[in-house]
């Protein structure tokens, strides 16, 4: 086994470097792409939060993070770009008024929630995860940040897992993958 690439490789090298699988998680038959690793290397969390940061920069006026991961990443980013950050959380962990959407992800389905003022009309929002599977829990957030009165700017991850094809319900919002994988 090799090392981990260079922070002087492309971007989807790095990432790729440091994801590892965990076989049978959440449940039996689902493959998990763990990128804890790459979360605990600083350079290279550095360079991907500098890399999304670069592509956004004076595009977006808020960054809307996925729980749980997507907080990770989405409030670096946030914090890079000199913006605001809000989360998108599973049902009944915000404490006011919420916007909910339920929807379907490759293991079973699940509601998440956003605050209903959590934007302001015509506000450019970034949605980030750490991946896109089947791409439920991405159209599910992209319907509630415009429920809410905001545009969807992008939704960008770090993973795509192109064999599950959740790009296709993303309905024409400009979309980002740093790694895409076409095979389990």
């Amino acid at each position: 086994m090799t090392g981990p690439a260079p922070l002087t490789a492309p971007i989807s090298e790095v990432i790729a470097s440091r994801l590892r699988d965990v076989p049978d998680f959440p449940v039996p038959g689902v493959t998990f792409k763990d990128f804890t690793p790459l979360l605990s290397d600083g350079p290279a969390l550095r360079a991907v939060v500098q890399d999304i940061s670069g592509r956004y920069q004076d595009r977006v006026d808020v960054v809307v993070g996925i729980e749980a991961r997507g907080f990770i990443l989405g409030a670096a980013v946030a914090y890079e770009l000199g913006i605001g950050f809000v989360p998108v959380r599973k049902a009944g962990k915000l404490p006011a008024t919420t916007h909910s959407a339920k929807y379907d992800l490759e293991y079973g389905s699940a509601v998440i929630e956003v605050h209903a003022d959590a934007f302001s009309s015509g506000r450019r929002v970034l949605v980030m995860d750490d991946v896109l599977a089947t791409g439920g829990t991405a159209e599910a957030t992209c319907e509630l940040v415009e429920r809410a009165g905001a545009t969807v700017e992008a939704v960008e991850v770090v993973l795509e897992l192109c064999f599950l094809n959740g790009r296709s319900r993303l309905a024409g919002r400009p979309f980002h993958a740093m790694l895409s994988v076409q095979a389990p």
